[in-house]
């Protein structure tokens, strides 16, 4: 009997050393939020597609200093692409990362609404 008592003592710290493995090393959360991923979705060159570019483009250089990556998807050419992020209204901005995902929709010529809007700066 005591060898039993020996074996389940021994076989529970194995289940104990194996809950103690390192874990996997996982991207640095304030690192990975650093770093943006915007999709602008246009409908050729309109004039609102092409203001909406142009204002995403200086602020993102004002605000993100090469944080970031633009996505321009034009519509007339790729239609497909817009279902996947429910695009109901061009030109719409999609924040991909970081999460979560957001929306805004407009020539994004309002700065202060888009930099609230993208959680850039607190609302104050």
């Amino acid at each position: 009997m005591k060898a039993n008592t020996e074996t389940k003592k021994s076989s529970g710290m194995k289940k104990s050393a194996a809950k103690k493995r390192p874990a996997k090393k996982r991207p640095d959360r304030t690192s990975r939020s650093d770093f943006f991923i915007l999709r602008l979705y246009i409908a050729g060159q309109t004039p609102n597609s092409i203001t909406a570019v142009a204002n995403l483009k200086k602020l993102c250089e004002d605000k993100l200093k090469g944080k970031y990556r633009i996505e321009v998807v034009d519509l007339l050419e790729k239609p497909q692409l817009a279902k996947g992020d429910q695009i109901i209204a061009i030109p719409t901005l999609v924040r991909r990362l970081p999460p979560p995902v957001k929306k805004i929709i407009g020539n994004l010529s309002k700065t202060e609404s888009v930099i609230v809007g993208l959680d850039l700066q607190p609302v104050l």
